[in-house]
């Protein structure tokens, strides 16, 4: 009888073999798109809120020039000695504020102009209220304009969170609007009382004007407050801003009041005016501090997240990495294998005295094996049925 020669196995082919790597290069490439594209978009939220905090600095450094200037400029109109040494201090500070940060934050030219213009006020006091009045209104314009390129070049503007978004409107435009349009109110209203009988309806218009300008930014102030309470998770906000809310909120009440024509009189009363804007003025130098400190703080809060975001992002990149180029290693081991069994069996089939590897499920050749019963006169079970199959 002819015994058939053994086929020999086929090796696999080149796509054969690079089959599973290329289905693990298929596994990590989506994973590592999505973990770079991760990565990128907290890095870019993070660079925003680290550059707003540098917002936050100026916008710091600018509260004290608005303040001081509005006092500055009731001065002037008022006549009294120029006390010029917190305007000055101001200054100082803004500008050092200006020479560290004002690069990144595209102000130096600003503020340049605006510091040349605050040179130029010494004196206005004691030459001429009225010019002195204008002359203070235009640094005051220029001011206002530099909080709104501080919060446009640092991304204030551009906040995602609610809460974080409305305490910058506030602290960077509606309370400086407000600062500075009280205190035209208040310098006004001494103006026109000290203008002839003449004028005194043109002046009475004037402050009718400046009287909505001023109210409208303290209102939306109040009200873009108690939207970032209400819109926040921070259970600090609200305890921290709401007491010193309530009281800006009651001396803009009394300015706008105070700075109505009187029902009897039909003008208005340039000392409760005076007293009124004053007191609105300490009452939003009071609330400025805090939402500046606020604001930081959420925006602090959020790096330090965003850190955790990035480390969480980063480890499970490597988790996933480590995890595929272990599901790698295996599978080239186990091709090896089989390329080395193959191998060896296809010597085998040249050389039949060449012993085949032995199969690891296997038990060795010299191990024991169980028989299969036999008689009781020890004869294999075959022997016994040998009769019977006779008989049939």
């Amino acid at each position: 009888m002819t015994v058939p020669a053994p086929r020999a196995r086929r090796r696999p082919s080149t796509l054969g073999r690079l089959l599973p790597l290329l289905l693990v290069a298929a596994l990590l490439a989506p994973l590592g798109l999505l973990a770079t594209s991760n990565w990128r978009q907290i890095t870019d939220d993070r660079n925003l809120a680290a550059r707003e905090r540098l917002g936050v600095q100026y916008l710091t450094a600018l509260a004290a020039v608005t303040d001081a200037l509005v006092e500055a400029q009731s001065a002037a109109v008022d006549g009294r000695p120029d006390a010029r040494d917190a305007l000055n201090r101001a200054v100082e500070g803004a500008a050092a504020v200006d020479a560290r940060i004002g690069g990144e934050l595209l102000s130096q030219e600003r503020w340049a102009g605006v510091r040349a213009k605050l040179e130029a006020l010494r004196g206005r006091a004691a030459a001429d209220p009225e010019a002195a009045y204008t002359a203070y209104g235009e640094v005051s314009d220029l001011l206002l304009a530099l909080h709104r390129k501080v919060r446009e070049s640092s991304g204030l503007v551009r906040d995602p969170e609610a809460d974080s978004f409305f305490l910058q409107d506030s602290v960077g435009q509606e309370l400086p609007e407000a600062m500075v349009a009280a205190g035209r109110l208040r310098d006004l209203g001494t103006l026109v009382s000290r203008r002839p009988a003449a004028e005194q309806p043109r002046g009475l218009l004037e402050l009718t004007g400046l009287r909505v300008t001023a109210l409208a930014p303290a209102t939306d102030l109040v009200d873009n407050l108690r939207s970032a309470v209400d819109g926040s998770e921070s259970t600090d906000l609200g305890a921290n801003v709401l007491t010193p809310l309530d009281t800006y909120q009651r001396s803009v009440e009394a300015l706008a009041a105070y700075s109505a024509p009187g029902k009897e009189t039909g003008v208005v009363d340039p000392v409760q005016l005076s007293a009124a804007a004053l007191n609105a003025h300490r009452s939003a130098r009071q609330l400025q501090p805090v939402i500046l400190t606020e604001l930081d703080s959420l925006l602090v809060e959020r790096i330090d997240r965003l850190d955790r975001d990035r480390w969480l992002t980063t480890g499970a990149g490597v988790v996933a990495a480590l995890l595929l180029s272990w599901l790698a290693a295996l599978l080239i081991a186990a091709g090896r294998r089989a390329r080395r069994r193959a191998a060896l069996t296809a010597t085998h089939a040249e050389s039949p005295d060449t012993p085949l590897p032995r199969d690891p499920w296997q038990p060795p050749a010299d191990e024991p094996r169980a028989r299969q019963p036999v008689g009781a006169a020890g004869e294999p079970e075959t022997a016994q049925w040998g009769a019977f199959d006779a008989a049939r």
